[in-house]
């Protein structure tokens, strides 16, 4: 499968890797050209689970893009405020039978996409794989991780669980979801606590969790994010989530992680998704007349950190 990875941040390195170690044809499109030109000249290179291996990738600039051969499945991994002009770059590799699957934190990246391409076509999921992004060219890959996708257009089940199969035959553990949209809104929780507060606070996930107030302050979060998913047709388990959420707070598993967002502007002084996360809850809270004072003070502090940092 002639696979493009959109986005080859650290998330997209590691899909990027394991799809080619899985025999596709895999190229990566990014616009850092720091990155792209260390991955031209010395190949990506990875600590994977412990062992440093170099990838050998095609790779280029999303500006250097042309018509070419095109692809049978785009995966999107750039940063959502991106979303729409990576889209545009990557017009002249979209054929009529291209699908794309997009992985981007937080909700609503569909109404972006359905301008590019059919309904039909459109695939998205979350996944829950970690990836680091070291600097231009080196990323840190380690633990497991899962895929869940479901197709947004009708009928096209078959695509989808299809689609899965391909992933998983890469070792990306993934499946069919018949309610993506709660499973993007639960995601979209972990993101919404771990992301910002690892970030305004400086610590990793599970430094956070050894706090006394994390408990509460994760339970407000999720409480505000699902009183706003409700309104969308979304129930979800706010039990459960917060669950799911302070699981990342285990030092064995996951919980010495940075999250992305911490990555972007703690590391490398990058603008954040938080207007696609937190900030979407908050607009969306607007509309439906629903407070979420914690969502909206989140993304506040966020945007003040950005410009302390005069984040790009």
């Amino acid at each position: 499968m002639k696979v493009i990875i959109a986005g080859a941040g650290a998330m997209g390195s590691r899909f990027g890797i394991m799809l080619h170690k899985g025999g596709n044809d895999v190229t990566l499109v990014d616009g850092w050209p720091d990155h792209v030109n260390a991955i031209k000249e010395n190949g990506l290179k990875a600590n994977f689970n412990g062992e440093d291996i170099t990838v050998n990738i095609p790779v280029m600039l999303q500006s250097e893009i042309k018509a070419s051969e095109k692809a049978d499945l785009i995966i999107l991994f750039t940063k959502s405020m991106q979303l729409d002009k990576m889209l545009q770059d990557v017009k002249p590799l979209i054929s009529d039978q291209t699908k794309i699957l997009c992985l981007l934190n937080g909700i609503g990246h569909e109404d972006t996409i359905e301008k590019y391409i059919p309904m039909e076509n459109i695939f998205i999921g979350n996944t829950m794989w970690t990836a680091g992004l070291v600097g231009p060219g080196q990323v840190k890959l380690f633990g497991n991780g899962s895929v869940e996708l479901q197709n947004l257009g009708k009928n096209q089940e078959d695509a989808a669980k299809e689609l899965a199969a391909t992933l998983s035959e890469s070792g990306l553990n993934a499946k069919y979801s018949d309610n993506i949209h709660y499973s993007i809104y639960r995601k979209a929780c972990v993101n919404g606590t771990m992301n910002c507060l690892c970030s305004i606070l400086d610590v990793n996930m599970a430094e956070f969790g050894a706090t006394k107030p994390a408990h509460d302050i994760v339970v407000t979060v999720v409480n505000e994010f699902a009183a706003v998913a409700k309104h969308e047709g979304v129930d979800l388990d706010t039990k459960e989530v917060v669950e799911h959420v302070e699981s990342c707070f285990d030092p064995e598993t996951i919980g010495k992680h940075y999250p992305s967002m911490y990555q972007d502007l703690i590391n490398n002084h990058r603008l954040t998704e938080i207007d696609y996360i937190n900030g979407a809850v908050a607009r969306k809270g607007k509309k439906y007349g629903i407070p979420t004072p914690y969502c909206d003070l989140l993304t506040q502090l966020i945007h003040c950190k950005e410009d302390i940092l005069q984040a790009k």
